[in-house]
């Protein structure tokens, strides 16, 4: 325990003390009868119901000393994420552990006292994490070739989460080849977002063709759709929806869910001005790789394509084909996505970087010919330039199996 806690936490004991008086015992209700209000009349001091009496009031504070002890650890569980193992331990041992409702509720409202003065967790959610420091630094670490989306992503995230009160939720578009980090990039985020990452209630993920593929149920998805995600946001203000494969989203579906993506009106509607919306498509991949290309044919570096420049000719391409949901649902016109982020094609250069990174997640030494070989195993196209890995890093992991012992 923290040397800084204890005079908070001897606080919050003292306050327990004064709950368990006034709580009752193990699920009871009413003023509590003491064992020595059983019998009636005198009792000589030293008779043989002194003996009796003694082991009576015994009990009774055993009582109360394990009350005490499982009131504490439902209490430390609240409010620091600690000794919620032990906690859930006592619970599932029987319905006789069950707190008093009345002391349940007195406990929700001294933990969120003690939590709004910033002692439980900075964020005011301990499921919520946000950081942004070590997200920029995985960005910076981990993502290759991406220098636009390293970008927009820190810059967009961590403006919407400084924002006292935003218009509307955060709708991300990211763009780009399969394996240039799209998916990598959204795991990412949840993992710094987020103490369980992925795993944390306030996430949910949607891949096209496996949670919505038969046209013919579009009106059934469509109701459960929109049912998890007000569910979602009502549980937790800031969530992250994070849909794959979003260029086969049916645009019934899209518009399903734009009113958890549009400004907040107030009229009978979810506030989920704080939820963070995330579209990940292969659209616009072969825009970003002319583009890409024909810098390196003009001798200029791909680091001096510019976000203005190639947001506009994504733009461009996504209206014009129109049997992608993105046209159909109006999710452009109605300018509901905040950024489009593009993701560059892969270099081979980029890829030994991420076949270095397989190797030293892996724990294994690795060599720059094993790096050379594990690059070597890739498609390059186009034809002619043989430039860009046509599945990026996508595979590298599993193709490092090769240089097992």
């Amino acid at each position: 325990m923290g040397q800084g806690r204890l005079p908070a936490r001897l606080g919050l004991a003292c306050c327990l003390l004064l709950l368990l008086g006034g709580s009752g015992g193990l699920g009871s209700r009413g003023t509590p009868r003491g064992p020595w209000e059983e019998e009636q009349g005198p009792v000589a001091e030293g008779g043989p119901w002194g003996r009796a009496r003694y082991e009576a009031v015994k009990k009774h504070l055993g009582a109360v000393g394990a009350l005490s002890k499982q009131y504490w650890q439902y209490l430390a569980c609240k409010v620091w994420q600690e000794g919620c193992k032990e906690e859930e331990e006592e619970s599932s041992r029987g319905p006789g552990w069950s707190l008093p409702v009345v002391g349940q509720d007195y406990l929700e409202i001294l933990s969120a006292w003690y939590c709004s003065f910033g002692k439980c967790c900075k964020t005011g959610d301990c499921r919520i994490v946000n950081n942004i420091t070590g997200l920029e630094a995985d960005l910076n670490g981990q993502l290759h070739g991406q220098h636009l989306a390293k970008e927009v992503i820190v810059r967009a995230v961590q403006g919407f989460l400084q924002s006292p009160q935003p218009q509307k939720a955060l709708v991300l578009s990211f763009h780009g080849w399969s394996g240039t980090g799209k998916n990598f990039v959204a795991r990412m985020l949840a993992s710094h977002l987020y103490r369980d990452g992925l795993k944390s209630e306030c996430v949910r993920v949607f891949i096209s063709l496996f949670h919505f593929p038969h046209h013919k149920y579009m009106d059934s998805y469509k109701a459960q759709l929109k049912k998890q995600i007000s569910e979602t946001v009502q549980l937790c203000k800031q969530s992250l929806f994070i849909f794959d494969e979003a260029e086969k989203l049916h645009f019934r579906l899209l518009d399903a869910i734009k009113p958890f993506m549009a400004r907040y009106d107030n009229k009978g509607q979810v506030d989920s001005r704080r939820s963070i919306f995330l579209f990940l498509s292969n659209l616009g991949g072969n825009t970003i790789n002319e583009v890409t290309l024909d810098f390196w044919r003009a001798g200029r570096a791909r680091e001096e394509i510019s976000m203005e420049f190639l947001e506009q000719q994504l733009r461009l391409e996504l209206l014009e084909r129109a049997e992608n949901g993105y046209a159909r649902s109006h999710l452009l016109e109605e300018n509901l996505i905040d950024f489009f982020v593009p993701f560059l094609p892969l270099e081979y250069h980029h890829v030994k970087l991420c076949a270095r990174d397989a190797f030293l997640a892996r724990g294994l030494p690795y060599t720059e010919a094993a790096l050379d070989e594990v690059a070597g195993m890739m498609v390059f196209v186009p034809k002619e330039e043989k430039l860009f890995s046509a599945q990026g890093c996508k595979s590298v992991s599993q193709r490092i199996n090769y240089f097992l012992p």
